[in-house]
């Protein structure tokens, strides 16, 4: 290798990693139904006409749903790497401690280990 390269472990895109979480959960045996919820802003229109367009709300987690039991869920997901924002964090500490379940996955695996504790 040259100087300044450096070799990376390979790591799955974040919509893998969705993509994945959302075939497991389909099959989980606690979650009662769930849906992908899509947040962030555009610009939209021309000119004078152009205004600025939100969607979903800051820290909004990817996944939405609710488990058989009642209680809400939501799944930010991540890649491996990924950082959760600072209204991502708030919300799911937020609705925490109302007891909801919520939290951050990057892997199936994270989502079995949570939802098979619940």
């Amino acid at each position: 290798m040259g100087p300044g390269l450096r070799l990376t472990a390979m790591e799955p895109t974040e919509a893998a990693v969705l993509d994945a979480i959302r075939r497991a959960l389909k099959i989980h045996p606690k979650v009662a139904w769930f849906e992908r919820m899509n947040s962030g802003a555009y610009a939209a229109g021309e000119g004078k006409a152009r205004r600025f367009v939100r969607f979903g709300f800051a820290g909004c987690p990817d996944i939405i749903g609710q488990l058989v039991d009642g209680r809400f869920l939501g799944i930010e997901v991540k890649r491996p790497s990924g950082r959760v924002s600072e209204a991502q964090a708030a919300f799911v500490e937020r609705a925490t401690k109302y007891h909801g379940v919520v939290f951050v996955a990057r892997s199936v695996s994270d989502v079995f280990a949570v939802l098979d504790r619940c």
